[in-house]
């Protein structure tokens, strides 16, 4: 399972699978979410625009993500 870390909290699921590379555009993303492939803790989630927060797991296939939220140099 990998860490991914987050310095602002929702962030869009969509947008998380593209920014990890797990899908090439936001457009295949969307794609993957509507067709049932990405479970959000242990659920199918068909959502899009599902806000993820820290502590969130995600899974497509064999590939396991967690969110952890961590804060910048300006937030400390």
């Amino acid at each position: 399972m990998k860490d991914v870390e987050i310095t602002r909290e929702p962030i869009e699921l969509h947008k998380l699978l593209k920014f990890e590379g797990l899908a090439a555009s936001g457009g295949e993303a969307k794609t993957m979410i509507t067709a049932g492939r990405v479970v959000l803790n242990g659920v199918v989630e068909t959502q899009k625009r599902k806000k993820l927060v820290s502590g969130d797991c995600i899974e497509i296939g064999e590939t396991k993500l967690t969110l952890r939220l961590v804060a910048t140099p300006e937030q400390s």
